[in-house]
């Protein structure tokens, strides 16, 4: 597929993604309140409040408010880096330069760029919206990358800002959270009052009470919360690669220099670990700075725990959009394929 057409399938992907995300958060939250309802509707005090789907969009919008309110701060300054106002080296004018053109090509503001004190090659964009971006790039990154390479690392960058990826994958890590965190309890919750409603029905010797829908439903649901943390991380993630996918093909229509990317994603997978940018920020990054073998692997352990696409995928998609049949020498091969 050409440019164009990659970022119409990957957008696609993700609406069906979110979609799925957003049904699956519904049914935890006011699902319960249905199941409540069913279970409680044969006695004189039917449960009507949608008590458990507010509560959990409460927790939810309570952890989604924190981190977009310190979240993007808090990332840069994890990583101990400098904002550069005034450039005072060739290379931080030349990556000012840079970001200046990428912002212009993209029509929005230009970002801050800050610089992170790592030798490591990599780069990641903060900020929830085009008006608070920022731009953080590693000293590695100036020092390893070409102009070329480095334009299309920037406009990768300048992608994800376009397209509020920062903001979407914000939100959904929130939910994500929330969700660990009331786990126990609502599974708690849910024996307990499932266990006074079966006392209740036993007291009263008859066969009112809950109906089989209404027990499938409560077997469906509390599976559905015991799995819950898995579900949303895995549909989090695979979320998070399609918008990778995203804006390496948006980095290709504003530089309209694909090989340039993919040259320079094969140098920062050739790269060693960073010691200094933390696994909590490693999903921003263009590239794992961690280099975690499951970033090289397919299969559903994979989807759960890869943070990015299969590098050698990227490449071979960018290489088909600039007509390359070149494959790259890569000193990091992927070693099985986990199903």
């Amino acid at each position: 597929m050409d440019l164009f057409a990659q970022q119409a399938a990957n957008k696609k992907a993700s609406r069906r993604l979110v979609a799925g995300f957003i049904l699956f958060f519904t049914w935890l939250g006011f699902g319960g309140d249905v199941v409540w309802f069913l279970m409680t509707n044969g006695g004189g005090q039917p449960h009507l409040f949608p008590g458990v789907g507010l509560t959990l969009l409460a927790v939810s919008g309570g952890m989604i408010w924190w981190s977009m309110t310190a979240g993007p701060t808090q990332l840069v300054s994890s990583t101990g880096a400098r904002r550069i106002t005034t450039p005072a080296t060739d290379a931080e004018r030349q990556l000012v330069n840079v970001v200046e053109e990428m912002a212009i090509a993209a029509g929005i503001p230009v970002p801050d760029v800050w610089i992170v004190p790592d030798p490591v090659p990599n780069a990641f964009a903060t900020g929830l919206d085009q008006a608070h971006a920022r731009i953080a790039v590693t000293d590695g990154l100036l020092t390893t990358c070409t102009r070329d390479e480095l334009q299309a690392v920037i406009a990768h960058e300048i992608g994800h800002i376009v397209n509020l990826d920062v903001r979407l994958m914000t939100l959904l890590t929130a939910i994500v959270g929330s969700i660990v965190i009331i786990n126990n309890v609502v599974l708690r919750s849910t024996f307990y009052s499932g266990g006074r409603s079966r006392g209740r029905s036993n007291d009263r010797d008859s066969g009112g009470g809950a109906g089989p829908l209404a027990i499938a439903l409560l077997a469906l649901w509390i599976l559905s919360w015991l799995l819950a943390p898995i579900v949303t991380r895995v549909i989090a993630m695979k979320v998070g690669r399609s918008r990778e996918f995203l804006a390496d093909a948006m980095s290709a229509q504003f530089t309209r220099n694909p090989g340039a990317l993919a040259s320079a994603l094969d140098k920062l997978d050739r790269a060693p670990n960073s010691e200094v940018i933390p696994t909590t920020t490693a999903n921003l990054c263009i590239d794992d700075p961690h280099h975690s073998d499951w970033n090289d692997q397919r299969g559903w352990l994979a989807n759960l725990l890869a943070t990015h696409p299969p590098t050698i995928e990227r490449i071979k998609r960018l290489q088909a959009m600039s007509y390359s049949d070149a494959t790259p020498t890569r000193t990091r091969t992927p070693t099985r394929t986990l199903t």
